[in-house]
């Protein structure tokens, strides 16, 4: 079993783009690298721009690999998205997307490993209170009867505590400073009939003046006095529980240690104090 780190390591490479160190081989025409799976990937940049030479070299390929790789990864560029019929002639299928690619696998032995296509959403909300003892909160134009978090999506290649600042300033206009992760939401199914990690901290507010920047999504922001929040019904009870927990001291810290300073790609790690 391919331990759960090289799991982990192979997803950022294939969902950020990022490169590891591996090792290349031309294999039928086709410029290979090597994963942690045993298996090859070929970018779309390195396919061939025949369609005729592509089926051929994809023959080819299959019948020089098959009895000692595991798996065939390839990336088709939407530019060449007529190569897709021919590589799931060949028995390929469709692991994951984005909005210019789509990338397919070949499976060759039965027990191969074949890790998951990302398979969950990110979003991050944000506690923030200021030294009046109030707290900030949001209305949303179109899910209105509860007064809620500021938050949102993190957007791709985005880090939790960018996004978190991001979202509060668009939302209301205060500009804050992520403090520590407070608490973990998992709701299933969310949007794409895929999972949602909602992602709650606690930040510290740098200003004070209430702007609100996304008028087609919100409708209202305001401080509210603290133990008032908690009095009140259009204040949800999730909401509350989520602002306990920030109350509580604990949480986990973004670390400022370069643990895995080795890595080239970008990174957060939260641990408690």
């Amino acid at each position: 079993m391919v331990s759960l780190f090289w799991i982990f390591i192979f997803q950022l490479d294939m969902y950020k783009g990022i490169k590891l160190k591996t090792s290349i081989e031309y294999i039928a025409n086709f410029k290979t690298s090597l994963d942690p799976y045993n298996g090859i990937t070929i970018l779309s940049e390195d396919l061939p721009k025949d369609i005729l030479e592509f089926e051929q070299n994809l023959k080819d390929l299959i019948q020089n690999v098959k009895d000692n790789k595991n798996l065939i990864w390839i990336y088709i560029d939407i530019k060449k998205s007529d190569f897709i019929p021919i590589a799931t002639k060949f028995g390929f299928t469709f692991h994951s997307c984005n909005s210019d690619y789509i990338l397919l696998v070949k499976v060759l032995k039965e027990n191969a490993i074949v890790p998951n296509l990302a398979n969950h959403t990110l979003g991050v909300g944000a506690v923030v209170i200021n030294s009046k003892n109030e707290i900030l909160l949001i209305k949303e134009i179109i899910r209105n009867e509860y007064y809620k978090l500021p938050g949102g999506h993190i957007d791709d290649a985005e880090m939790i505590s960018q996004a978190l600042s991001r979202e509060v300033f668009e939302e209301t206009g205060v500009v804050a400073e992520f403090e520590k992760i407070v608490s973990i939401g998992h709701f299933y199914p969310h949007q794409f009939h895929k999972s949602n990690l909602y992602v709650l901290c606690l930040a510290k507010p740098k200003s004070s003046k209430i702007d609100v920047k996304d008028k087609e999504e919100i409708s209202e922001a305001i401080w509210l006095d603290l133990d008032e929040m908690f009095k009140r019904d259009d204040i949800h009870d999730y909401t509350k529980t989520i602002v306990k927990s920030a109350l509580s001291g604990q949480g986990l810290y973004k670390s400022e240690t370069p643990i895995l300073s080795h890595l080239k790609n970008e990174f957060e790690l939260f641990f408690v104090k």
